[in-house]
């Protein structure tokens, strides 16, 4: 079985500007997953840059309140809500409350920094 810690997990910036650690990646742990998940903050304020994957992601809201931009559309996200982004979309977040917005990314198939396209 394998157990990870989310603080035992080193932060760095992405590609996008968020602050990231990844939980499970293939690449870096005994698991063979067709995917990658990562827990990810945008300060309070902040936003990340426009992007795009060459894959397909879906973030989980685990706290805060902010703005997805997916292509075309703009909805309000919080806690508790799900966000599926289609391979090659250009996407961003804008965190509209006072606390940091707090996600899950999980990518299907997993993230690799050759892959995530910075728009801006």
């Amino acid at each position: 079985m394998l157990v990870k810690r989310l603080k035992d997990c080193p932060e760095f910036t992405a590609n996008d500007g968020c602050r990231l650690r990844e939980l499970l990646h293939p690449k870096n742990d005994p698991v063979d997953l067709p995917y990658s998940m990562a827990v990810a903050a945008v300060a309070a304020g902040g936003r990340a840059y426009k992007h795009k994957l060459d894959r397909e992601e879906v973030y989980f809201f685990l706290a805060g309140a902010g703005r997805m931009h997916v292509g075309e559309e703009s909805r309000a996200v919080a806690e508790g809500d799900a966000v599926h982004v289609p391979a090659g979309a250009v996407q961003w977040l804008e965190n509209t409350g006072p606390q940091p917005l707090r996600f899950m990314a999980i990518v299907n198939p997993p993230w690799t920094d050759e892959g995530d396209q910075r728009m801006d």
